[in-house]
């Protein structure tokens, strides 16, 4: 009986008082993860701040994720380290403590953040369209985003900003990058002016990497065309590794970066780059707020939605091909987001980026 209630007035929960924008003054964001999500997250959040430059606003984010945001301006983090387990929540809980939002942005539909949003006191907590809600998400809102059809996460960000006056959607970046962290990434790849080509070869999961020796393939391509290249990477024993097996099947010398660089060394580092080759990877966005060209190479994700928002010509796909196979039906007919399976990098031939390698130098005059 009780599931039942609560299934008949959960229309009913959404009719919330209409939101007045001049009266908001304090904003809590909830995303907590990953990387690419919380770059795609800093546009929306600034955009707030172009239309309410007085509004007060906090963000509930993830421990690594708050070392790249650290600084951000006129922002307040709150840090969530989810390897806490149950001592996460009551931290974030005494530390708002006595405090209550206008408005909470629950930009994550993940159960841990639903009952993360449960510490947050707010008048109004906005989360995604019943499309996009998961986890039983809708539990922790009051109020819905627009529905939109197949929007990018970036875009699906936005909607959230519209909620609070926003209407110029197109992306600006400002991050919180020191002097410091400007030289130092300097240091580290030099200024002779040949132009740069950073490889971040390794994302999350070691499936969604692309081969060490077809990364060396377009490496010696641009080595060729007088690129200067150098692979990044965080520290951990796969990235490590894949960079040793990149480097080795190289005939000339690259830089080898990997675990050499914090992460606002290595935005810094990204923005250096003349362009970026990455699979489905948060460099790839960190780059891409520096606007530097990225070459995605996706085969699990759809890159409409996961690509690198500036640069979605210069993706370099399987995806579509995979999911056509494993479902029956083109990625269209699907629903959003759905992810394709297996073993599938290795479809990414090197002449396709090769030839989207070139075709972003010659259209961009890199």
């Amino acid at each position: 009986m009780r599931w039942r209630c609560f299934n008949i007035c959960s229309d009913f929960c959404f009719r919330t008082p209409v939101l007045q924008l001049n009266s908001v003054q304090s904003i809590c964001i909830l995303r907590l993860s990953a990387i690419g999500d919380v770059c795609h997250a800093v546009a929306a959040v600034q955009a707030i701040q172009r239309v309410n430059p007085e509004a007060k606003i906090t963000w509930v984010i993830g421990k690594v994720e708050a070392m790249l945001l650290e600084g951000l301006p006129g922002v307040e983090f709150v840090v969530f380290d989810k390897k806490q387990g149950r001592q996460a929540f009551k931290t974030l809980r005494e530390q708002l403590s006595g405090r209550e939002f206008d408005v909470l942005l629950n930009m994550q539909v993940a159960f841990r953040a639903g009952l993360a949003s449960r510490c947050i006191r707010a008048k109004v907590k906005i989360g995604f369209d019943k499309a996009r809600s998961k986890e039983l998400h809708s539990w922790f809102i009051n109020r819905r985003i627009t529905a939109k059809e197949q929007p990018h996460v970036l875009e699906g960000f936005m909607q959230f900003a519209e909620q609070l006056g926003v209407t110029d959607f197109t992306p600006h970046w400002q991050m919180p990058l020191s002097d410091t962290d400007k030289q130092n990434a300097m240091k580290l790849v030099g200024d002779d002016g040949e132009p740069l080509l950073i490889i971040s070869p390794a994302a999350s999961k070691a499936e969604r990497n692309w081969l060490p020796e077809r990364y060396a393939a377009v490496a010696e391509h641009a080595m060729a065309q007088g690129f200067r290249v150098a692979i990044s990477g965080g520290p951990t024993a796969m990235e490590q590794q894949l960079a040793e097996q990149i480097v080795n099947h190289c005939q000339q010398p690259v830089i080898n970066l990997v675990g050499k660089t914090s992460l606002k060394e290595l935005t810094c580092v990204l923005g250096l780059a003349t362009l970026v080759l990455a699979p489905d990877t948060g460099p790839a966005h960190m780059a891409v707020t520096q606007g530097t060209p990225v070459i995605g190479l996706y085969a699990h994700s759809n890159p409409k939605r996961t690509g690198p928002y500036l640069y979605q010509d210069y993706v370099v796909e399987v995806y579509n091909q995979a999911v056509q196979e494993q479902y029956g039906k083109p990625a269209s007919e699907l629903p959003w987001g759905v992810r394709a399976k297996g073993e599938l990098m290795d479809r990414i031939a090197v002449d396709d980026v090769i030839a989207m390698f070139d075709k972003l130098v010659r259209e961009h005059r890199l």
